[in-house]
């Protein structure tokens, strides 16, 4: 089994920036897909980003590019998910995701979950 804990969330005001973090453990993902998601009130979740841990390749959601970046630590087991410019929009609970197959990710059914983190960003 893989546990994921998020941390990193809060509230912040338009322009400003947070960092999330995603700590692994349970049993190794280096060679697992990991993604973030997002999902506002009253809307559906939606995928903000991914990595692979076995390439580095990632991947945007438009409405992200350019303003939030996605890392991995191997040796801290641990995923990030910088966010700059940050906008009132981009208010919701982010939650990371992690799945052997990439397919997986992109498909927005990971088999792990983690709790999520509360963003806030006020205009």
């Amino acid at each position: 089994q893989v546990q994921l804990v998020e941390s990193g969330g809060g509230l912040v005001q338009a322009g400003g920036s947070l960092r999330l973090s995603c700590a692994v453990s349970g049993r190794t993902v280096s060679n697992y897909a990991m993604g973030w998601f997002r999902q506002a009130p009253g809307k559906e979740r939606e995928f903000v980003a991914r990595i692979s841990w076995t390439t580095g390749n990632t991947y945007y959601a438009d409405s992200v590019k350019g303003r939030f970046a996605i890392s991995g630590d191997n040796a801290k087991n641990t995923m990030y998910l910088q966010m700059n410019n940050l906008k009132p929009e981009d208010t919701a609970v982010y939650y990371c995701a992690a799945d052997p197959r990439l397919a997986h990710i992109v498909g927005g059914i990971p088999a792990y979950w983690g709790q999520g983190t509360q963003v806030t960003v006020s205009s």
